[in-house]
Parts: C-alpha cells; sequence; structure tokens
C-alpha cells in the first residue's frame, strides 16, 4: 500500500485526506493527459501518487506536486516507443489493427531490400514520383527523359516491387518512408 512510506499517523490521515479530496480533480487531468484513456490515466494517476507519497512530509504544495509528476510522467511515457504502438480497448478487436503484425521498421527494411533490386532508372523514377510526390513531366525533366517512359518505368517498377515484396502491396511508399 502506497501509505506504508509515510511512518507518521498524522501524515498519513493528512495524505488520504489529500487524496479522497483531490482524486477526482486528479483523474480528470490525468484523463486529459492520456487523450482520453480511462486505464492509462488511472496508471499515470496511481504512478504519480506512487512519486508523491515518498516525499510527502516535505511538499509545501502536494497539489501541485502531483500535478507536475503527472506532467513529467506522461512525457516520459510518449517517448517510450512501446506506449506509442499500443493502444487499450474495451473489447479485443477481431482482426488486428494496423499491418497485420509487421511493424514500421521492418516494413522499410523489407522496402530498402525491394528498392535494392530495381535499377537506379526505376529508384530514380519511384523516389521521385511517389516519394517527392512530382508531376510526371518534372520527373521526365530531371532524368532528361519523355513522360512516357517515366509512366511506363514506374509502372513496371511499381509491378517489380509488388512481387518482389509482397508485404508492400497495400501500401503507398510514401507511408513507409515517411
Amino acid at each position: 500500500m502506497l501509505v506504508n512510506a509515510i511512518r507518521d499517523d498524522a501524515e498519513e490521515r493528512r495524505f488520504r485526506e489529500f487524496v479522497s479530496a483531490r482524486a477526482p480533480a486528479l483523474m480528470r487531468l490525468a484523463y486529459l493527459l492520456t487523450g482520453g484513456d480511462q486505464h492509462s490515466a488511472e496508471d499515470l494517476l496511481q504512478t504519480a501518487l506512487a512519486k508523491v507519497v515518498t516525499r510527502w512530509g516535505r511538499l509545501d504544495e502536494p497539489e501541485a506536486y502531483v500535478r507536475q509528476v503527472m506532467y513529467r510522467q506522461q512525457i516520459s511515457w510518449w517517448r517510450l516507443a512501446w506506449r506509442q504502438r499500443e493502444t487499450s480497448v474495451a473489447d479485443v478487436p477481431e482482426h488486428p489493427a494496423g499491418r497485420a503484425g509487421t511493424d514500421e521498421a521492418e516494413l522499410r527494411m523489407i522496402l530498402r531490400r525491394a528498392l535494392a533490386r530495381l535499377t537506379p532508372r526505376q529508384r530514380a523514377v519511384l523516389v521521385l514520383r511517389y516519394l517527392e510526390d512530382l508531376p510526371e513531366d518534372e520527373v521526365a525533366r530531371i532524368l532528361g527523359c519523355s513522360v512516357g517512359t517515366v509512366r511506363s518505368t514506374a509502372h513496371r517498377s511499381l509491378a517489380r516491387l509488388r512481387t518482389t515484396a509482397p508485404e508492400l502491396a497495400d501500401l503507398r511508399l510514401s507511408e513507409v518512408i515517411s
């Protein structure tokens, strides 16, 4: 229990009274900080109170300190990559969300390997046309070829990517690179 860290009975009572009185407001703050995720909000408030209880007797403004701990803890959680990919839901979906279990880093590696199998001209056309989002006539001007050549090269390059890396078939190249 959190209050075991407090040795003085009066301080323990003061902490319990603080939590009873301020928990609803602090929970609302946690809810907003976590983007409306009730479970994450509860975790955030519990983590903050666990950190605050160890310093309880030395705090002049306990609510300000709790809020500061909550802000910093939430920022710390944002920085963790696993927190960004995980979403809590009340009901488990029937189908996996996202890209069928293939994470973004893996898709980038697949794309790099697939692009390496293309000719330099094919890579250039795909990068300029789809990643740089340049119009066909601009790509043709940069590469010194006709618009028809850009179109046919793009078509053949995408077909080759689909056969060498079928994992990329349903994606836009810009989704993987950006």
